[in-house]
């Protein structure tokens, strides 16, 4: 099992300086990109998605897939790699899932995913780095 990276604990000044403007937005503000917007969505490379704001691994290209609502989906996140809270905003209750290290707001867990989990992390891309594997 992977260890449990150590958090970080930036300033906000830190965090602004580190990251574009929209990507502070979703990833410190809990804002949300325009569905269909993100360049990830078309990515079928093989590869790691990372933590924009930290790098920790978060999700294997093989637990992508296409669900149709216009951001990043996985249906299983890396061990350890996520953390979720419950999120009361816009008059829905919904699961946020957050960076396990960094904190940063990633998206958000729905149980209406592929086997074999039937979960969908719906990510904003924009909260993620592709890192592709050497040969792909």
């Amino acid at each position: 099992m992977a260890e449990k990276p150590v958090p970080i604990a930036d300033t906000d000044e830190d965090w602004r300086r580190k990251l574009s403007p929209e990507a502070y937005r979703v990833l410190r503000q809990h804002g949300t990109e325009r569905p269909g917007t993100s360049p990830l969505n078309g990515e079928h490379r093989q590869g790691t998605y990372r933590c924009a704001g930290c790098g920790t691994e978060l999700f294997a290209s093989d637990t992508k897939f296409d669900a149709h609502c216009g951001w990043p989906s996985f249906h299983t996140a890396k061990p350890g790699a996520t953390e979720s809270a419950i999120d009361t905003s816009h008059g829905m209750v919904r699961t946020e899932v957050h960076c396990a290290r960094c904190g940063g707001h990633l998206g958000h867990l729905f149980d209406d995913g592929p086997a074999p989990t039937g979960q969908r992390y719906c990510m904003n891309g924009v909260a993620l780095a592709f890192e592709p594997e050497k040969d792909s």
